[in-house]
């Protein structure tokens, strides 16, 4: 009987059976799932450090820029009435008020030339621009204008404002001019556009022309910014040519260039937009600002305002080419596949080729699998993202391997489990790669592997503990 006991004397554990095995694998990949979900808050916060790290490298350059107007804004003169409570009796009176009216452009012409360059600190880049936005405008009272209820002579054309705005003003630079009706006017700061939250600038001018005739202004405003160049049109019609020699550009918000006008090269890229009023569905006269427009990034939706409101926009982005954290976010997501895959090939050399394996090891060889994508994300900050897939799994791919020749006891069985991980990355590394088929082939892989698993157990007996040939 003494060939039945341990050192202790004690009668051996029963082994567990293959469906308690597979219980016990299952709760410590379950477990893994905190350090994986730690991983992905470190991807977040490794992203929100480069933003940080963006913004104080722009810091003094200028924001992602809005550019509103021109636009002229008439001061006028209103009655309004109003009920108070006068020795116990109401009384209506009228008091003249001042207001103002915006009058937008029968026609504006924008064209700009976005210079690029890319700014660096550490390990962290931006795009930034200096452009200079040469543009004309157009203005004339509408033929309707009485319908507005305001009378011509209650407008005093001869302290209108023609005002612009740009949302960081922080960006502008020398050179500014604007002329009206030939005439070069004097600019000044403050007094913007609703549409970049008052922000910008203008000038005094004389805009008595428009009791019976129309008001032409031109102008060149030069002015720097970084990532994207956004337009807020409120115009008759407007039309804005932007090109720039960056060759990774983008094009959201409420409007798109034209296609035909549009070209896009490893040179640069040219654009052309042509934006009507009747598809702003907005007035040019109102007699309150424009709604705020705000940059519409990649990520974003566009902020258009279908009920006619002044929140139009069109964005030119220029965007970097490979987004790095939002690859290694990707991959990180497909850390319960890897660990799945590669328990399950444990397990099956646990259960059918008679190697023991402990849950010490199952969490060791998962703890390497989770580390890879936290050696991803360092290593794509310094060689970028195709290198350190290769690098960190390279390095993964090899401990296992090496640590698996030890458990398995076998260095052809470690080579299968080697083999299974760089099958694994290399998929991984092709789904990252596709937009509109990495779901349909993930899937397939996953069915795939589960009708393998469920083939080789199919003789399996899940509820009996398995009988072992100890030397």
């Amino acid at each position: 009987m003494a060939e039945f006991q341990n050192d202790t004397g004690n009668l051996p554990k029963p082994e567990r059976s293959p469906g308690g095995k597979f219980l016990l694998v299952l709760l410590m990949g379950f477990l893994l799932t905190i350090p994986l979900f730690a991983t992905w808050l470190l991807v977040y916060d490794r992203q929100s450090q480069s933003e940080t790290a963006q913004q104080s490298i722009v810091s003094g350059w200028g924001g992602e820029q809005v550019f509103a107007g021109p636009k002229l804004v008439l001061p006028y003169t209103a009655a309004v009435q109003e009920t108070v409570e006068q020795n116990g009796k109401s009384v209506t009176r009228t008091n003249i008020v001042k207001r103002e009216l915006y009058l937008a452009p029968e026609k504006v012409t924008l064209d700009s030339a976005l210079k690029t360059q890319t700014r660096k600190r550490a390990i962290y880049e931006v795009v930034v621009y200096d452009t200079n936005v040469v543009g004309s405008a157009a203005f004339r009272l509408p033929d309707d204008f009485e319908r507005n209820g305001i009378a011509k002579s209650d407008i005093d054309f001869t302290r209108a404002e023609l005002r612009f705005g740009l949302s960081d003003a922080r960006g502008l630079a020398g050179n500014n001019s604007v002329t009206v009706d030939g005439q070069k006017l004097t600019l000044k700061p403050g007094n913007g556009l609703g549409e970049t939250g008052n922000s910008g600038f203008f000038a005094w001018v004389d805009a008595s022309k428009l009791i019976d005739g129309e008001v032409k202004a031109d102008f060149a405003v030069r002015f720097k910014g970084n990532e994207s160049l956004t337009i807020a049109p409120h115009a008759g019609q407007t039309l804005w040519t932007v090109r720039s020699k960056w060759p990774h550009p983008s094009f959201t918000g409420s409007f798109l260039p034209e296609t035909e006008d549009t070209k896009v090269t490893d040179q640069g890229f040219e654009a052309k937009y042509v934006i009507t009023n009747l598809a702003l569905g907005t007035s040019l006269v109102a007699m309150q600002a424009g709604q705020q427009v705000f940059p519409d990034t990649v990520v974003q939706s566009p902020r258009y305002d279908s009920g006619g409101g002044a929140a139009a926009s069109a964005t030119v982005n220029l965007i970097q080419p490979v987004d790095l954290y939002g690859q290694v976010d990707r991959a990180a997501k497909y850390g319960f596949l890897i660990i799945g895959f590669t328990f399950v090939a444990f397990l099956l050399f646990d259960l059918i080729g008679g190697v023991r394996i402990s849950s010490v090891q199952y969490i060791l060889i998962g703890a390497a699998l989770v580390l890879f994508f936290v050696l991803l994300l360092a290593f794509a900050e310094i060689i970028g993202f195709a290198l350190a897939f290769v690098a960190a799994s390279a390095a993964t791919i090899g401990l296992i391997t090496a640590y698996s020749a030890s458990v398995l006891s076998s260095w052809r069985k470690a080579a299968s489990i080697g083999g299974l991980l760089a099958g694994l990355y290399g998929v991984i590394y092709i789904l990252l790669s596709l937009q509109a088929y990495s779901l349909l082939i993930g899937s397939l892989l996953i069915f795939a592997a589960l009708a393998g698993v469920m083939y080789v157990t199919r003789r399996l007996d899940w509820s009996n503990s398995l009988s072992r040939n100890r030397a």
